[in-house]
């Protein structure tokens, strides 16, 4: 149900400001959507998983205060962040 380390990896190269930078929003924004997909995948097929969903709310949560916290800092950041990660807002 997690993400492998190859797409964690890619993840970081790709949102990171610099390297190794693991602890910037928009890191920790794609790596919060790439889990949320991933999960969303694993309630089509099970139904029950009623623990699995709440951490799952959990998630979108915590990625919802963090677009939020980009949003309120820099608009135009928070802009392309949605648009290259394909979420709609």
């Amino acid at each position: 149900m997690s993400i492998t380390v190859e797409e964690k990896a890619r993840l970081i190269k790709e949102f990171g400001t610099k390297e190794g930078d693991t602890g910037s929003p928009e890191v920790q924004i794609a790596i919060l959507s790439s889990r949320i997909a991933t999960l969303t995948e694993h309630f089509k097929t099970h139904k029950k998983d009623n623990h699995g969903r709440r951490g799952l709310l959990k998630m979108v949560a915590s990625r919802r205060k963090l677009l939020d916290y980009v949003k309120g800092k820099d608009e135009q950041r928070y802009l392309d962040l949605i648009q290259r990660l394909g979420l709609r807002r």
